[in-house]
């Protein structure tokens, strides 16, 4: 029951609050212009949107009287020993641990930023030209999932880190390629089947999941896979009941495989060098800073027409151009 009133109170606190500011913004708006209006109403939209509990966080009216100051305090009388031994062991580990200075993590984002920044669209453009501006679609067929040739940026992006490589479909056909003269394949074909297993639709799950098994995990598979042994028998016991994350940790084993064995091999390797080679190159423009809000100035439709003697003599107006690429009355 205190508690109980305690809620009632707060919630006649807050309607009373709640009234009263809608009062006087009623009434303040009434002598305020209606572009001016407009601006508070967005305002007050956008505010609620950013502020709103996320779904499944209760907010203060909606907690129960058991979740009050008195089952706290029962919590802190049932805590034994052993719940302070592990408090202590979580700080300690805390105390020791090892910490970044803020410069060296602003040096990090510092070249983070300048290796991403010929690759963004706004910062450095788009090459040959912007198709969302210019309607010239150029831009997207030249960086299609599939093209005959792929740009400089693009190969280059490749090496800046295995799941840039493996994110593009181009970057991963290649891969396969420079897998095959390795005879292992099969890593990077059993790493997109767990991708179509995680991101698939859920009709016949575990006969997929047995395809799976049966092609790269089985003994005597036709691609066998390289796992650990401490790692097949987690999976094996998952496939009891078999769902889509089943494979998460033995495609993690053959990810972390290909990262640190294949990956840089591949960076080294003619394949890539020759890709990089022969990458198409767009035609250089002019870079700007913000290149969708430039416009382009407005030519004369004929500069070599400039008035002549006898409309300047008979005091008549002319428009000439101007070197800014505007115009001037004289």
């Amino acid at each position: 029951m205190e508690h109980y009133g305690q809620l009632q109170r707060k919630v006649s606190h807050m309607w009373d609050l709640v009234v009263t500011q809608a009062r006087e913004q009623l009434r303040a708006s009434k002598h305020r212009r209606k572009g001016d209006r407009l601006v508070i109403t967005w305002q007050e939209q956008t505010y609620w949107l950013v502020n709103r509990p996320p779904p499944g966080v209760p907010s203060v009216l909606e907690q129960g009287p058991e979740q009050g100051s008195h089952s706290a305090k029962r919590e802190l009388r049932t805590k034994d020993s052993g719940f302070y031994r592990q408090e202590i062991e979580c700080i300690r580990k805390a105390l020791s641990r090892a910490r970044v200075k803020s410069s060296i993590c602003l040096e990090a984002y510092l070249k983070f930023s300048d290796q991403y920044k010929p690759h963004d669209p706004i910062m450095s453009g788009c090459l040959p030209s912007n198709p969302w501006i210019t309607d010239d679609d150029a831009y997207w067929i030249m960086n299609a999932p599939s093209v005959a040739m792929p740009t400089r940026l693009r190969v280059e992006r490749w090496a800046f880190s295995f799941w840039e490589l493996l994110g593009d479909s181009m970057g991963r056909t290649h891969f396969l390629e420079f897998l095959g003269k390795e005879f292992s394949a099969e890593n990077l074909c059993f790493w997109e089947a767990c991708e179509e297993l995680r991101h698939g639709a859920q009709a016949q799950l575990s006969h997929r999941v047995d395809a799976v098994y049966q092609q790269f995990l089985a003994p005597g598979a036709a691609r066998w896979v390289n796992v650990d042994s401490r790692t097949m028998e987690l999976t094996l016991g998952g496939l009891r009941q078999p769902h889509r994350y089943v494979l998460d940790l033995a495609q993690m084993h053959i990810y972390m495989l290909m990262k640190k064995d294949s990956y840089p091999r591949f960076l080294k390797s003619d394949l890539y060098r020759g890709l990089l080679a022969d990458a198409l190159v767009p035609p250089e423009t002019r870079r700007r800073v913000f290149p969708f809000m430039w416009k382009p100035r407005h030519s004369n439709p004929s500069p070599a027409l400039l008035p002549t003697s006898v409309e300047l003599a008979s005091g008549k107006s002319a428009i000439i151009p101007d070197d800014d690429g505007g115009s001037q009355e004289v």
